[in-house]
């Protein structure tokens, strides 16, 4: 395993993956209660839809929150779903990936412990050393990928370039996808509006983050299909993208 510093700088935008975010939201926003008890209930359609999407992406990215609270593994799901892969012309086993700033996820989080497919942890210089000491067994490789904040665009570039990801699918949570939307990385949004009301003024919700002050800047979205299945709604949207931040030198 190897610590990797990620070159920060403004790549092209053929040199990055096409993104998609799948999320299940309850019909007032929310990904999960205030206590973040419930963080599952989109239902069985929803988890193969998950898996569906799961079967076309090299890689599968989330928050180390998101991963610890769920015991979620980011892998491809039973036989069929491998072989969907396979005859993708995929590996069978897609890339796994980990975001966490600080580098705080536990060694023995259950994504470490699935030893099914390399899982590499984006995280930043704010990590401590004894943190990124804990992950090296555990992390195919650790990439350092900002001072404060991960620089996503740097970080998927790295990505399509060093390890050939060129369709990435994040699950969440709420910081990571806003940090995604706010770099203009994301290419699709998978949304199931399921039928519950959770409240709570600090319940996370779809982007979470510090937010846009005027609707110039929010982040637009294209309808591209709605299914209705029993009590769940499915949409996706095709996200327009903004233009592609100046290189600074």
């Amino acid at each position: 395993m190897a610590i990797k510093t990620v070159p920060l700088r403004v790549p092209p935008p053929a040199s990055l993956p096409f993104v998609s975010i799948n999320m299940a939201m309850t019909a007032d926003g929310k990904i999960a209660s205030e206590n973040h008890r419930i963080t599952s209930f989109g239902g069985d359609y929803d988890q193969r839809h998950l898996l569906e999407l799961r079967s076309e992406a090299d890689a599968v990215m989330a928050g180390a929150r998101t991963l610890e609270a769920d015991e979620i593994t980011l892998g491809p799901g039973p036989l069929p779903y491998r072989r969907q892969r396979l005859q993708r012309g995929l590996a069978e086993y897609n890339l796994r990936i980990v975001v966490s700033g600080s580098g705080s996820i536990s060694p023995r989080a259950a994504i470490f412990q699935k030893r099914l497919s390399p899982v590499l942890v984006l995280t930043t210089k704010a990590a401590s050393p004894s943190r990124l000491e804990q992950l090296e067994p555990v992390a195919a490789e650790i990439l350092v990928c900002g001072s404060k904040s991960i620089d996503f665009r740097a970080a998927l570039a790295y990505l399509k370039n060093a390890w050939k990801v060129q369709r990435l699918l994040c699950e969440g949570g709420g910081e990571l996808n806003e940090a995604l939307f706010a770099a203009g990385l994301v290419d699709e949004l998978h949304l199931t509006i399921c039928p519950f009301i959770f409240g709570g003024q600090t319940a996370p919700t779809l982007a979470g983050g510090t937010g846009v002050a005027h609707l110039q800047n929010a982040q637009s979205l294209v309808p591209k299909s709605r299914k209705r299945v029993r009590d769940r709604v499915f949409l996706v949207y095709e996200v327009k993208k903004h233009a592609a931040p100046s290189d600074p030198s």
